[in-house]
């Protein structure tokens, strides 16, 4: 995968197309080619953004083999991480949402083993697992 955005490639092939007056006419096909290996690689447009303290904590989790559950669990977790996971006035049925959506970020994070942080907008990828 590259660093790349789906949105990325598609902006390079439409500003490449935008000076022809005949989409496609004459144009080699080892180019069009090209770029549609660059979009197969390229990241999703909707990375889950996350806060910084998650990122560590997700790399630092998964390099001791460590499961998703156990980087969710509040006795493990440590503070700095586990702040960003709570909402002013704990759970209730008023913030379940905003709640759930905080979970549910890390763990999109998590399982697709890419995202970008939130304070510095740097792209996070772990390494593939051989």
């Amino acid at each position: 995968m590259s660093n790349e955005t789906k949105r990325d490639v598609f902006d390079a092939v439409w500003n490449r197309l935008a000076g022809y007056q005949v989409f496609f006419n004459g144009w080699p096909r080892e180019t069009l080619d090209g770029y549609k290996k660059r979009y197969d690689n390229a990241l999703p447009d909707d990375l889950p953004v996350i806060p910084k303290a998650q990122s560590d904590w997700i790399k630092q989790c998964k390099e001791n083999d460590d499961a998703l559950s156990f980087a969710l669990g509040d006795e493990t977790t440590p503070i700095e991480v586990a702040k960003t996971f709570r909402v002013w006035g704990g759970y209730t049925d008023k913030n379940k949402d905003k709640w759930l959506k905080l979970q549910n970020t890390f763990a999109r994070a998590w399982v697709l083993g890419v995202w970008r942080v939130e304070e510095t907008g740097e792209i996070v990828k772990l390494e593939e697992e051989k």
